[in-house]
């Protein structure tokens, strides 16, 4: 199975990044990860926010494929212990899938047509997070996850 997470907007803090990267390191021994960044929209001061999340559902759409299950990292999403994720990634590489897609939305959230497309919505808190902060907590977790798959002590029960 590949994994792929999908943010809109680049992460402009470099402490972050250097996090990010250092995690996205760590998960290529696990699995085929991909992290795809889709470029902030311009001039969105002349769209509404449904427009703003049209246009951003139609950029997120492009990047899936017909075989891709879609999870949508969204505040009303199911929520996860550690161990409960690692348990739902495991199901899913036993599934035979080949690409789990995990998307970050805009500020805005989801076009509806992405909700539509979308197989699952996964919560990380009640908490209201940043978009740059979601993709460290979200790469973290995917680590932790397979770490606990393999049983490694990263995540201590």
């Amino acid at each position: 199975m590949h994994i792929k997470l999908i943010a809109i907007g680049k992460t402009d803090n470099q402490q972050l990044q250097a996090l990010i990267d250092d995690y996205q390191k760590r998960l290529g021994f696990y699995i085929k990860f991909e992290f795809e960044i889709i470029p902030d929209l311009k001039k969105v001061k002349n769209l509404s926010e449904v427009q703003q999340k049209q246009k951003e559902g139609e950029l997120i759409l492009a990047k899936i494929n017909a075989s891709d299950v879609m999870v949508l990292l969204d505040e009303n999403g199911k929520q996860f212990d550690s161990v409960a994720f690692s348990e739902y990634l495991q199901k899913r590489m036993n599934s035979g899938i080949k690409q789990l897609v995990f998307v970050i939305g805009g500020p805005y959230g989801f076009s509806d047509d992405v909700y539509n497309k979308a197989q699952a919505k996964l919560s990380l808190s009640k908490m209201t997070f940043s978009h740059q902060m979601v993709r460290l907590f979200m790469i973290e977790q995917l680590y932790r996850g397979f770490t606990i798959i393999k049983n490694e002590p990263y995540h201590h029960r």
